[in-house]
């Protein structure tokens, strides 16, 4: 299998094979606040140095590091990142540094014309939580009453560049997972990213009954689902699994002064690799060639299938 086919378009053979401490930063990803209007049963925060709003000038401090270091890729994120007050101006920076992907990790809340302004002024991936396929059940998992603006703003945006919805897949929604699979494509999002809060043997019973047509129209859903009818795991690393993390040479996660291996190790309280300067480059690759990760608990228990299969591109 090629690294393309998993369906996310920062994953391809050819940036495995040419990824060095000079190539390009890849995928990089500014977590700009801890601050969300929803209240998701189960999403955990930000911790310590992390928690806050980011100054501007830190937030374009990285971002000027990272288009020196050739920035292919940038995710904006949160907490919910359509509060910062300055994220007009970040997107638009990137935008007139040539960075292809401008992406946006968002709750789908803030009206539609806010996000048609990001569109205009760079934005090309949004990235929004869609957790039920119900008003009722979008309450339970987001605790405000918005299902109808949140759908409504998918099919906009859907219409007008490239929309991919995130399932966190809890004890909440697992029995729905089906009928949310089917309403966010008939929406027209480009893609659905199924997130297991945590591993467990229902997620296999709750993708049985997905269409095909609807899993063969989304190749990160595709992935995902044939992955879990075959028994193999969405998180974590088995023993026969790569033991370095080549993905922190050209990828990058910044919250509060510091910059983290991934976002999953940020948000699962790992420590940071170091502070916010222009070693940072220096500092990850010198984590990937010290770090073990079979034998680092967070790596070894959360890390995502799509990771896994990346690093062992490599192997």
């Amino acid at each position: 299998m090629k690294l393309e086919d998993i369906g996310f378009y920062t994953l391809s053979d050819k940036r495995a094979k040419e990824s060095s401490g000079t190539s390009p930063m890849w995928r990089c990803e500014l977590i700009l606040l801890d601050s969300c209007n929803f209240k998701c049963p189960y999403c955990r925060g930000l911790k310590g140095d992390c928690q806050g709003i980011m100054p501007t000038e830190t937030a374009e401090e990285v971002l000027q590091n990272w288009i020196q270091d050739g920035l292919q890729n940038i995710r904006f994120s949160g907490g919910e990142p359509t509060l910062y007050p300055q994220l007009d101006d970040l997107v638009y920076m990137c935008y007139r540094a040539r960075v292809k992907r401008v992406a946006l990790s968002t709750n789908g809340s803030a009206d539609f014309s806010r996000y048609k302004e990001l569109y205009v002024r760079g934005v090309n991936d949004f990235s929004i939580s869609l957790d039920a396929c119900c008003a009722g059940k979008c309450k339970t998992m987001t605790g405000v009453d918005m299902f109808e603006k949140i759908t409504d703003n998918i099919k906009k945006l859907s219409a007008l560049t490239y929309v991919t919805i995130g399932l966190v897949v809890t004890k909440d929604n697992i029995d729905t997972v089906k009928d949310t699979v089917v309403f966010a494509s008939n929406l027209g999002v480009a893609d659905i990213r199924i997130i297991p809060a945590a591993q467990n043997n229902e997620l296999k019973l709750s993708l049985e009954d997905i269409p095909q047509n609807i899993i063969d129209k989304h190749p990160i859903l595709r992935y995902r689902v044939n992955r879990a009818l075959n028994n193999m795991p969405v998180r974590g690393i088995t023993f026969c699994d790569s033991h370095r993390c080549s993905l922190v040479q050209d990828d990058s996660v910044v919250a509060g002064s510091h910059h983290y291996p991934c976002v999953i190790y940020l948000r699962e309280g790992g420590k940071p690799i170091g502070k916010i300067s222009r070693n940072m480059r220096k500092e990850r690759l010198e984590w990937a060639s010290r770090t073990d990760i079979q034998n680092d608990p967070i790596c070894k228990s959360n890390c995502l299938d799509v990771c896994v299969a990346y690093n062992n591109f490599l192997k």
